[in-house]
């Protein structure tokens, strides 16, 4: 009797037991877990590829996105492969995936396939070799981004996966269970992004310009907007071992990289002679000129007679002003140059930075020689391609210098811009002082006979330069740097161009046509 009373509550425990485990089980199952646990077992997600953000610019063309690739997420069959095999650059893939006898993916070369089996999915292709504005743009590796721009918004450009894919129902095995439709995840996410300030028809313009070595810098003279800006040579991403390599150093992004000025640099000394009262300085030029023992020679032998200062912006006379250096300021100088922009640096993003360039200290201009070294933009004196550029947008814009700038701002949707702030300013002339200026860049190029960089188009006014380097060739010749910085059109001041042209000779043979080409072209659009 005791032995069948153990053996019944033997038993009720157990049906007690497992009836407290189907609860269990039950409740689980209510909150989710084996349920969850049940369908990730019997389903398989193939993904064909993410999506990144794009950078565009300032009229919402995509810079980088610019094409898409295709991609076919397959149920193994002989349908499946009939409709492939002619769209496979490589079968191998194709022949892999059908064996497996499981869902999988393979690049293919049209958007349409005529196949139940077949999902087709597009994927934008982020870059591919070298793209326009190369150098602001940068470049990835391994996913993330490496340089310029695609380093600065890493964070927003892939800060959000959106893969494109297919999610199948499966057996224990793997295998696709008829008459399961699969649910297709195609990428949506590519139109958010960074919106610059680049116009990329003014930036294909300024890329198909004949420079070796050098650089082109377009701005917008009434807001300080960077529309283009190509540096030369350029470099393919895909092969930066070459760009390493190369002695010209293609890397280099030469609109940010200080060179000596030259005679660009003279309308700054014009500027402060303005503010002195010494724009009424007569010399004579006989070729050459001398300073505390130091001979300053024209680069016209022959020298070119009695100047006014007109006349010598309009020939470019280094004597002249090496002729007026004793009787300007020095600090007065400086400060002028320094409220244009020079010895500053300019930040475009977080990595993409101007060079300060460099300025003789006042201590430096107190030695006479140095002294009328800067005032015809030589000795101690760089600036960037950048700076000067801003340079010019003071001066065409009446003395109120519009901070260059790059970055318009993000958008979510491809179409409208978020966080976009308002142009900066820095007064750095008086409008009668910009004024002068401006007559003088008027009469540089069209009152100069030789003048090289007068378009055919439009009215435009410019002062080019012939910077020396101090560096020689084989043949002993010194290599020099030609310049030209302007805007255009002359009525209504709207685009300022800098051309600098590294180690290209006179300023008015290398970089006076590509001005006038350039303000050509973009005068075209228009």
């Amino acid at each position: 009797m005791l032995m069948y009373r153990r053996a019944a509550l033997a038993g009720i425990l157990l049906i007690a037991g497992f009836m407290l485990t189907v609860a269990q089980i039950t409740v689980h199952m209510k909150n989710g877990g084996y349920a969850e646990t049940a369908i990730r077992q019997s389903q398989t997600i193939v993904t064909a590829g993410n999506a990144e953000g794009t950078i565009y610019d300032r009229h919402f063309r995509p810079m980088v996105n610019q094409t898409d690739a295709f991609y076919a997420c397959v149920i193994p069959s002989q349908a499946a492969f009939d409709a492939l095999w002619a769209h496979t650059e490589e079968v191998t893939p194709l022949l892999e995936g059908m064996q497996t006898g499981r869902p999988f993916c393979v690049q293919i070369d049209t958007d349409s396939v005529d196949c139940p089996d077949v999902t087709v999915l597009s994927v934008p292709v982020h870059r591919t070799g070298k793209l326009l504005a190369q150098h602001v743009l940068g470049y990835t590796a391994d996913g993330a981004g490496v340089t310029g721009l695609e380093a600065d918004f890493d964070r927003i450009l892939r800060g959000q996966a959106d893969p494109a894919s297919v999610t199948y129902t499966v057996d224990a095995r793997g295998h696709v269970l008829l008459g399961e439709a699969p649910a297709v995840h195609p990428c949506s996410g590519s139109a958010a992004g960074v919106v610059t300030t680049l116009d990329t028809r003014i930036q294909e313009i300024c890329e198909a310009q004949p420079i070796e070595k050098g650089a082109v810098v377009v701005m917008d003279v009434k807001t300080g907007d960077v529309l283009a800006m190509a540096s030369f040579p350029a470099y393919d991403p895909d092969h930066l071992a070459q760009a390493l390599d190369d002695p010209d150093s293609p890397l280099i992004n030469r609109c940010l990289y200080a060179y000596s000025v030259g005679s660009i640099f003279k309308l700054v000394t014009c500027a402060a002679a303005y503010e002195q009262g010494k724009t009424h300085f007569r010399t004579v030029c006989t070729g050459k000129t001398e300073v505390s023992g130091q001979v300053f020679r024209c680069h016209d032998w022959r020298g070119h007679g009695e100047l006014d200062m007109k006349h010598a912006m309009i020939y470019s006379c280094n004597a002249y002003f090496v002729d007026m250096s004793p009787f300007l300021d020095a600090g007065l100088m400086r400060e002028t140059a320094q409220r244009l922009g020079y010895g500053t640096q300019i930040a475009l993003s977080g990595s993409i930075v101007s060079s300060g360039g460099s300025l003789p200290s006042m201590q430096d201009l107190q030695l006479p020689a140095e002294m009328a070294n800067f005032c015809f933009g030589q000795g101690l004196l760089t600036a960037t391609p950048l700076q000067v550029t801003q340079m010019t947008c003071g001066i065409a814009n009446d003395g109120d210098m519009p901070i260059a700038r790059l970055i318009r701002g993000y958008t979510e949707d491809g179409q409208t811009v978020e966080n976009e702030k308002s142009p900066m300013y820095a007064k750095a002339l008086r409008r009668n002082e910009a004024y002068f200026l401006q007559d003088l860049m008027i009469a540089a190029i069209n009152e100069n006979e030789n003048s090289k960089a007068v378009p055919e188009t439009v009215f435009a006014a410019a002062k080019t330069s012939t910077a020396q380097t101090g560096r020689y060739n084989k043949e002993e010749i010194e290599l020099c740097h030609g310049w030209i910085t302007g805007y255009f059109p002359m009525e209504d001041p709207t685009y300022a161009v800098t051309v600098l042209a590294e180690d290209g000779g006179y300023g008015n043979d290398a970089a006076a046509p590509v001005f006038r080409a350039i303000a050509d072209a973009v005068t075209a659009l228009e």
